[in-house]
């Protein structure tokens, strides 16, 4: 089973949040991913991985749910943010698996601290001409924020939809053209949403690794092995050629296909000895809960004062808030926010919904639960179907949905006798991209609302 977690990191007395994912048993195995993505990315590796290590991932900073680092740093903030998450999480020494960019950050992080790792396995490793890197720092990284109508969101489809038909995604010419192209709605949804949960964030982490010199370290470093590898189809394919002399326990090689470069890493990565980690700590106010019901076992987020009186649960199509009441106790019901979804379709019946809201209550001591009001409305109507289309036209959906119920209870009834006082503040675009994000991540809204009317 893969796990989530969040653990504070201290550096320099700047304190910032890092949540990361757990999965197995052995030696740690550090996970580095590539920008702009997040731990997420490396689900289906852990599954593999984890009979033989202690997979962990985190989100580096600033992408998926960890802080940002401060300042305007460079790429060697980012390798030294992960020395700082291996100190917190009580890792003397490790192996490591990165990703594109990820390798970057690693290389960087095995040249700054190189006895902190055992050994190193990257997918692809840029070594960019000085045109190439002209053409990335003028286009490749422009800024992103929200728009009052949702123009950003069809900027961001589009964007990262072409990034596999070109790369750069923006150089649309026969020059550029990628070998595998693909329309599939679920990839591309994959990474549209981390890339609305880092927002303009991902401008610093993908900068900074753009920016990072490009040399591996010299011929008799003292550093511990690398494998770098690449597969046909990878646009760093031919930068196997680039990377020049290395160090003797440095290797490089071209693999045909994505398995292929996994299995080369794997095998690398196991012909190394590693203590076992030690015990770690964990954020106090925030985690993932691990619950188990007849039709439900996962985790479920929660975040708050986890000695609370009551537990407060959110409406439906909403989540946990970021800023909740002090000493209130606070979760992502199952298939919203954070948490995970239920075993099969979600219920529509109060006794499966309140069997799981007793086991969380259980879980955290307390059989005081606080419900929040149900929005005005038929089910039916106000959780539309906002599953990923080959035209991303779900995200501009919406949010005119999350627009709109500022104004109308309920929102499909845009008409005089339907219209609600509003505060303007409700309308900052960023309390809408947070509505926003919290409506796409309800998969189960509708279903609880059914469920909840018959509470």
């Amino acid at each position: 089973m893969i796990t989530r977690h969040f653990i504070d990191v201290e550096s320099d007395g700047h304190k910032r949040r890092v949540h990361y994912r757990l999965a197995g048993n052995g030696p740690p195995l550090l996970m580095v991913h590539q920008s702009p993505r997040s731990s997420k990315e490396y689900e289906p590796l852990m599954r593999k991985w984890a009979k033989y290590f202690t997979c962990i991932a985190p989100d580096t900073p600033g992408f998926g749910q960890s802080d940002s680092l401060p300042g305007k740093p460079e790429i060697d903030e980012y390798a030294d943010a992960v020395v700082e998450f291996l100190d917190a999480m009580g890792i003397e020494k490790s192996a490591a698996y990165g990703f594109h960019s990820g390798g970057i950050i690693l290389v960087t992080a095995v040249k700054r601290h190189p006895k902190r790792f055992t050994t190193l396995a990257v997918g692809g490793y840029a070594i960019w001409t000085a045109e190439e890197m002209q053409l990335f720092s003028d286009k490749y990284l422009p800024a992103f924020h929200p728009s009052a109508y949702g123009e950003h969101l069809t900027w961001l489809w589009n964007r990262i939809l072409e990034q596999s038909w070109f790369f750069p995604w923006f150089a649309a010419d026969n020059q550029h053209r990628l070998s595998g192209p693909h329309a599939d709605p679920q990839r591309v949804d994959a990474v549209i949403r981390e890339m609305l949960d880092a927002g303009n964030a991902y401008q610093a982490g993908y900068g900074a690794v753009l920016r990072a010199p490009r040399d591996i370290p010299a011929v008799d470093a003292q550093v511990p092995p690398c494998l770098i590898s690449a597969y046909t189809g990878d646009p760093l394919l031919e930068h196997i050629d680039r990377l020049g002399a290395m160090p003797p326990s440095w290797a490089a090689k071209k693999v045909a296909t994505p398995e292929d470069h996994q299995a080369a890493s794997f095998a690398h990565l196991l012909d190394t000895k590693t203590d076992p980690m030690a015990k770690r700590t964990e954020a106090e106010d925030e985690g993932f809960a691990e619950i188990e019901t007849e039709k439900f076992s996962g985790l479920i987020h929660w975040r708050g004062n986890r000695a609370a009186t009551a537990l407060t649960l959110h409406a439906p199509g909403s989540a946990s808030p970021t800023n909740g009441r002090a000493g209130e106790l606070y979760i992502d019901l199952p298939g919203h926010g954070l948490s995970d979804d239920w075993q099969g379709d979600a219920p529509t019946d109060w006794e499966s919904w309140s069997r799981l809201i007793k086991a969380c209550a259980t879980h955290f001591g307390t059989d005081t639960v606080h419900y929040a009001t149900l929005p005005t409305g038929e089910p039916e109507l106000l959780y539309p179907d906002l599953s990923p289309d080959r035209f991303g036209n779900y995200l501009t959906k919406a949010w005119q949905i999350v627009r709109a119920t500022q104004f109308f209870a309920p929102w499909y009834e845009t008409n005089a006798a339907n219209a609600v006082s509003f505060d303007p503040d409700s309308l900052s675009l960023e309390t809408l991209a947070e509505r926003h994000l919290q409506l796409l991540n309800a998969r189960a809204a509708k279903e609880y609302h059914i469920a909840a009317l018959n509470r």
